[in-house]
């Protein structure tokens, strides 16, 4: 059985990268042809990438916050 490639470590992951991985997991998962415990490995990364994307988003949010003087204004399109 050949061994699975290394996979990098989350924190030094992009966001976008980290998303992507999170993608290739879950639809690895909705196929459901692993053994258990590979899926409950794949099932615990993608719990890590999940929460190392929230915690990107978050920074990111706070970064924008203070740039903006911490008054966020809406996106909505004019009538």
């Amino acid at each position: 059985m050949p061994k699975p490639p290394a996979q990098k470590n989350i924190q030094d992951l992009s966001y976008e990268d980290a998303l992507a991985e999170l993608e290739t997991i879950a639809d690895s998962l909705e196929e459901g042809e692993q053994k258990l415990e590979d899926s409950l490995a794949l099932f615990e990364r993608g719990q890590l990438l999940m929460k190392h994307c929230a915690a990107l988003l978050e920074a990111a949010e706070l970064k924008v916050s203070q740039l903006t003087g911490g008054e966020l204004e809406s996106f909505e399109a004019d009538e």
